[in-house]
């Protein structure tokens, strides 16, 4: 009897801690439920079920996630109930210990019980988060022999588990035969339906099929935040930045209110666009909406304004910044490096420093490409020694690629190819490329072949490689080897990307390539570059043409190639349109060549005008005739 009423009495207790429901929250704390299980072993009522799985509950609950506990408890309990397993099941994916969770579920499957509609979309959570393919399809065979196969929950779970494997047309077969797809009765975000639209959505966005993702978007009469966030982050991640902010645009104009996740993702496509009026828009609609600019948003504002070629506006929302965190230092020491401020760069650096904060290994990715930019070798090298010596900071691929390609663009060719054969890893395809790149600027054909050996046997695939190599022949006079280059191109099918130059005017983006002769103004753009000519030649300006690395005979055939080249065009473009006073802003997706860059520093000082060029490098920033980059680059 003193057994029983021990029993009903921490039952009671038991009970009132739970709330009765195992999804609601204890108001007990760790202590609380420590005295109670103590008071069950004392009383002898541990033994009984009820008891014992209540305490795993408590245990396993978010606000106490005591989960060694809950599973010590759990271990002790003869026949656990189905309510135990799921309970820890769930709390070990919850705690991302999808590995234990999956473990334990099988062992669930030799006991007395068969899992339910809470057990099976834990497993397979647990198993798209492992990237667990192959035991997810084994979950998926159980669940069909056991009659979960057309339960909307386990469905998106499916859907979903399917989708972060990248098994896309796996997710597509569940998804179809989904009943009720037509979302009439959709009535709550935790409608499975709902769900399983985004995890397909994702899943398409995740393997680059951007038109199943938009048909299903479009099909979808109810949307949430998360269908929304997996459009606009989809084409982001693919660097499809246009249509990005297409969509976030009508998300908008639809009253919709944006998440912190969906403001990033449109901020991060506008620096892909490098479209200076939208980020400042954006920057706008933050501080008028009460945004709080000092975690991710603000670090990617800093990232935003560096990439579009503002750093003082970067430099205002760092400086804006009542509590300064490593990632805010970081960004804006990569966009000073970005930007040839290798000084600023490193000064920032020392500051942080000396305010306590200690650099990570992204921050000396920012202080070596700053000392790349720049020609700072000796600088670059202490700086990346300085990672492992002072900071315990071991090198990633990444470090090794700044500072071999800080060593190639300052002509230390042979350096940086004993430093690459010397790696404690094997190079990638950037550090080949880097050696193959600084080669080719210094003229040592020897180790350029050597590099483009490596690069073909790694990477067949790598447009840049072939260009190299035959711009590097080309300018050597080597036309039989240009023409064995571009024979193998031709075998392979591999197409060299055109010069592409962009500019935005009154929020438009106008796009230019070499010889461009599409756009609307294209007789005031030719008739602007002629005049460019005549007032270069009155400078006394002398064409490089041994940067024509095509095979023209005569000097005025290669004379009108440069003069064709994207950014000249774009340029013509901005000093018709772009008011006198403000910067005219350029993105090109190649190299500048020597002989634009030259060009460029000239018509900054007979126009009187800042023109910062961003190539697919770094930025240039042309103003009375000379460049930031000092004639590095």
């Amino acid at each position: 009897m003193v057994e029983v009423a021990a029993y009903n009495s921490l039952e009671q207790l038991l009970s009132q801690s739970l709330h009765l429901s195992p999804l609601q929250t204890p108001k007990v704390t760790q202590y609380e439920v420590a005295q109670l299980h103590s008071l069950s072993l004392k009383t002898n009522t541990f033994h009984h079920t009820s008891v014992s799985s209540r305490l795993v509950a408590l245990y396993a609950d978010p606000k106490i996630n005591n989960l060694d506990y809950a599973r010590s408890i759990f271990d002790r309990i003869e026949v656990p109930s189905l309510f135990s397993w799921n309970q820890i099941i769930g709390s070990y994916v919850e705690n991302h210990r999808s590995q234990e969770a999956l473990a334990l579920f099988s062992e669930l499957l030799s006991s007395p019980f068969l899992p339910d509609d809470f057990t099976l979309p834990c497993v397979l959570k647990g198993c798209g988060r492992l990237f667990g393919i192959k035991e997810g399809k084994q979950i998926h065979g159980l669940l069909l022999k056991i009659g979960f196969g057309l339960d909307m929950y386990v469905q998106s779970s499916l859907i979903s588990m399917y989708s972060k494997c990248g098994e896309i047309d796996s997710a597509r077969k569940v998804f179809d035969k989904m009943v009720d797809k037509d979302l009439v009765s959709w009535n709550s975000l935790l409608d499975g339906n709902l769900v399983s639209w985004n995890a397909m959505i994702n899943g398409y966005m995740k393997s680059g099929d951007f038109d199943s993702a938009q048909h299903l978007f479009d099909q979808m009469e109810i949307r949430n935040e998360i269908t929304w966030n997996s459009m606009i982050a989809g084409y982001e991640l693919n660097a499809r930045f246009v249509e990005s902010l297409k969509l976030f645009e009508v998300m908008l104009n639809l009253g919709r209110t944006p998440t912190p996740a969906t403001l990033v993702s449109a901020l991060s496509a506008v620096a892909g666009l490098a479209q200076l009026s939208k980020g400042r828009w954006i920057h706008s609609y933050l501080v008028k909406n009460g945004n709080e600019l000092d975690g991710v948003l603000a670090t990617l504002l800093i990232e935003m304004y560096s990439k579009c070629g503002s750093i003082e506006s970067a430099l205002k929302v760092f400086q804006a910044m009542p509590i300064k965190k490593l990632g805010h230092w970081t960004a804006i020491i990569v966009g000073l490096g970005m930007h040839g401020m290798a000084s600023h760069a490193l000064e920032l650096f020392h500051e942080m420093c000396s305010a306590g904060l200690t650099p990570n290994a992204i921050t000396f990715i920012g202080v070596l490409n700053a000392c790349s930019h720049a020609g700072m070798v000796n600088d670059g090298e202490r700086y990346f020694y300085m990672m492992t010596r002072k900071y315990g900071i071991k090198p990633t691929l990444e470090h090794y690629g700044c500072f071999v390609d800080l060593l190639c663009r300052a002509g230390h060719i042979e350096k940086a190819k004993n430093i690459i054969e010397n790696m404690p890893m094997e190079p990638n395809k950037v550090i080949w490329m880097s050696l193959l790149s600084g080669s080719r600027n210094y003229k040592n054909i020897e180790i350029g072949e050597y590099a483009a050996q490596h690069l073909i046997e790694m990477a067949p695939e790598t447009i840049g490689c072939y260009v190299l190599l035959s711009n590097m022949y080309a300018a050597a006079g080597y036309w039989d080897k240009v023409s064995q280059v571009r024979e193998m191109m031709k075998r392979r099918r591999i197409k060299k990307d055109p010069g592409c130059s962009t500019i935005e005017h009154k929020g438009m983006l106008h796009e230019f390539i070499a010889g461009d002769k599409s756009h609307r103004e294209t007789e005031k753009i030719y008739s602007k570059m002629s005049e460019m000519r005549e007032k270069l030649k009155c400078m006394g300006h002398i064409p490089d043409t041994s940067q024509v690395l095509l095979c023209f005979e005569g000097n005025e055939e290669k004379e009108a190639e440069l003069e064709n080249h994207s950014e000249r065009i774009a340029i013509a473009f901005g000093l018709i349109n772009v008011e006198p006073g403000n910067p005219i802003r350029i993105m090109k997706n190649l190299r500048v060549c020597n002989d634009c860059h030259s060009v460029t520093k000239l018509i900054s000082k007979i126009y009187g005008r800042e023109i910062i060029v961003r190539d697919n490098s770094r930025f240039h920033h042309f103003k009375d005739g000379v460049c930031s980059c000092m004639d590095f680059w």
